[in-house]
């Protein structure tokens, strides 16, 4: 570009070819020690002072030998551009060769750190989202020895009771195994419908163990294509099981999923029995639940808890995620 610019708008090609390339062969070098070496030893460990010092120097050499190879190679007149006889020391000529190598430099520094900051700004976004994957594997698979530690307790209470219920716990167990250790193995969403009827397995294992239980489970969308990250809301169901049925003599479970402005509305309402004196131990389920809806959605979800009446009441509202 400069070749054809030039040689253009003084009519002289060949001065024009020879002068760039001179040029470019003093610019090439002088850019990359600035890259490579000035930078990282001076502005990198800020010592400033250091840094314009050798810059300077770096510009002089440049000019030095810029001058002498021009003289020498291709024209005494060392800067035909003016149309006056400047001298190769003339004070003018000096200003205009320092500016240019500094605004060649300016150039060339912009390109590179702009690539690093590119670089960096990406190899940053996959250690984040590496570091993430792994915490919300460690949380999921947090999620898995507890519930099944639970449903092993559920399992032998029933054993100590001689119960013939006991073939069909371990038959509906090995489904919840098996969604577990196959179904959602190294994904990070499943259907809503999947998780669902895992839900609805672990429901009828519990109804097993209590004695009398009520669940009811309001689906008022269409959630064929809806995903969701696995086991987001197991959580919630142990909840209710765990502090619903401490000293209540029937469990209602209400259950209710519905779409709304492209949210994902969950609900879950169990009775409880205020007058108990009993203390239940707080499990990891909640607290891992709350981590996890942070990593996956940070401030865009809803988590409420209240009481009305005798009933416990949860909803959870996160962003909707399509089946690809």
């Amino acid at each position: 570009m400069n070749f054809i610019r030039w040689g253009a708008y003084f009519d002289d090609y060949s001065y024009s070819l020879k002068s760039n390339i001179l040029e470019f062969i003093i610019h090439i070098p002088f850019a990359y020690f600035n890259l490579y070496f000035l930078l990282p030893k001076f502005i990198l460990n800020h010592k400033y002072k250091e840094y314009l010092f050798w810059l300077f120097a770096s510009i002089f050499l440049a000019y030095m030998i810029r001058t002498f190879l021009t003289y020498y190679l291709i024209t005494e007149d060392i800067w035909p551009e003016t149309n006056k006889d400047y001298k190769p020391y003339n004070i003018n000529y000096i200003v205009a060769v320092v500016i240019g190598e500094l605004y060649v430099l300016a150039i060339v520094t912009s390109v590179y750190l702009t690539m690093v900051w590119i670089n960096e700004r990406n190899r940053n976004k996959a250690l984040i989202e590496s570091q993430l994957k792994i915490k919300l594997e460690f949380l999921k698979n947090q999620i898995q020895p507890h519930f099944f530690f639970n449903t092993l307790n559920n399992l032998y209470s029933l054993s100590l009771q001689s119960s013939s219920k006991v073939p069909e716990v371990i038959i509906k167990l090995s489904k919840l195994m098996e969604y577990v250790l196959y179904d959602i193995n190294d994904v990070q969403s499943v259907p809503l419908l999947k998780e669902i009827e895992y839900i609805s397995n672990y429901i009828e294992i519990e109804k097993l163990r209590f004695s009398d239980v009520v669940s009811i489970f309001n689906i008022e969308s269409e959630i064929e294509n809806v995903q969701i990250p696995p086991l987001l809301l197991i959580s919630f169901i142990e909840n209710a099981f765990k502090h619903g049925g401490v000293n209540n003599k029937k469990l209602i479970i209400k259950l209710n999923v519905q779409i709304i402005e492209e949210q994902l509305h969950f609900v879950i309402i169990n009775n409880f029995n205020p007058d108990t004196k009993t203390k239940v131990k707080g499990g990891i389920g909640m607290n891992n639940l709350q981590k996890r809806l942070e990593l996956l959605y940070k401030s865009s979800f809803i988590l409420e808890e209240k009481v009305k009446f005798n009933y416990f009441i949860i909803r959870l509202q996160i962003p909707l995620q399509y089946e690809d």
